[in-house]
């Protein structure tokens, strides 16, 4: 059960500030573990005490747990999101009140052949009209590069709704008392059609239960109220920037017996210091040095598979692109690799060693011409 902070505190909900900040004060010298080393209840009540204070003592903060409770003070929490899943959810509950008002008396041809053939829902029959799919979710996630190219499991804290604890998802006050519905007697079903063929349907006030009570408090009505879900996610291997990734079923949970959504991660990819991907190629630059690059020999480098040699061609020179087919990024589809394509920077000593400074003068005699002479703009 979630705390009631005014409770805790002693205090009405249209308590002024000055009030909370004297309760607390009075408690917090009664509870505080100083004055009751070794007691364990006093220290449970003073974290209490200085919780229900952290949010109260707060104007913000107690807006939020006015209208959201603690789930509002949590990390990350959307309060103009969670209005807007508030409005949808009245939405959404009107709409079931108003059910077979749309495709004449039913909503669908499924309506009508469910009534006919007796389908109530679940796998394989038609849903009644009043039960809904839940709604996709979109949520952005940030990646680095190489867990992009690696592809993980991750958990997310997912803000999303779900079936209200107090209703246990029936929108019906669990406290208050059932009574037959009046818009079929107790029946659950309602006559849309007299003549050689009789029509029935589920009875959009009840639901087909025949009885009616109160709504939920909590809820509104329609079932579900916001929360806090962990989901576990799977990111594919070689996912790109833009890239949206579904996790079947994690979206909104389904009204009245629907399939729940499914969860779409959109997934950003940061830029790496040393990787650049371009298609399904990786393009990375390497120092090499002078004695390297004119040479010749093996080098290890790093790849997403681990440290690897490459073979550096004697006179190689700086700019030049050498590939190691196979070492990109996976095609999320195809699960074909690109290449790893390496770009080699001739990197030169930094020295005013008279001994490297005569060899370089005299390295210069073996250039052919002007470097610079086919240069023009």
């Amino acid at each position: 059960m979630a705390s009631d902070f005014y409770q805790i505190l002693g205090v009405s909900k249209d308590a002024t500030q000055e009030e909370i900040k004297k309760a607390y004060r009075k408690l917090a010298r009664k509870w505080h573990p100083d004055i009751n080393p070794g007691n364990t209840e006093a220290e449970q009540r003073f974290k209490e005490i200085s919780q229900a204070y952290e949010c109260l003592g707060n104007e913000q903060k107690r807006k939020l747990y006015d209208e959201f409770g603690e789930e509002g003070l949590q990390a990350g929490f959307d309060a103009e999101k969670a209005r807007e899943y508030k409005e949808w959810n009245s939405y959404q509950g009107r709409n079931f009140q108003q059910a077979g008002q749309g495709f004449g008396q039913y909503q669908s041809y499924e309506d009508i052949f469910g009534d006919l053939f007796g389908f109530q829902g679940g796998s394989g029959g038609f849903r009644t009209a009043a039960s809904a799919r839940g709604r996709d979710i979109e949520h952005e996630m940030t990646i680095d590069l190489i867990s992009s190219l690696k592809g993980f499991e991750t958990e997310l804290a997912m803000q999303m709704m779900k079936k209200c604890p107090e209703c246990n998802g029936s929108g019906i006050d669990p406290h208050s008392k059932m009574k037959t519905c009046p818009m079929c007697n107790g029946s659950g079903r309602l006559n849309v059609a007299e003549g050689p063929m009789r029509f029935t349907k589920v009875c959009p006030q009840c639901g087909g239960h025949g009885a009616v009570g109160e709504r939920c408090r909590k809820c509104g009505g329609s079932g579900q109220v916001l929360g806090t879900e962990k989901v576990r996610v799977k990111i594919p291997q070689g996912v790109k920037d833009g890239s949206k990734v579904r996790v079947a079923g994690k979206g909104e949970p389904g009204l009245n017996g629907g399939q729940p959504g499914d969860l779409y991660l959109i997934i950003h990819v940061k830029p790496h210091p040393l990787l650049k991907r371009e298609g399904d190629d990786l393009y990375m630059d390497i120092p090499v040095t002078v004695r390297e690059a004119m040479v010749g020999g093996a080098i290890t480098i790093p790849t997403i598979d681990g440290q690897v040699k490459l073979k550096v061609p004697p006179g190689s020179q700086s700019g030049q692109i050498l590939k190691l087919k196979g070492k990109g990024a996976i095609q999320a589809k195809t699960k074909k690799r690109g290449d790893l394509m390496v770009k080699l920077v001739v990197k030169v000593p930094q020295t005013d060693d008279r001994e490297i400074l005569d060899a370089v003068e005299k390295m210069d005699r073996f250039y052919k011409g002007d470097i610079r002479g086919d240069i023009r703009l």
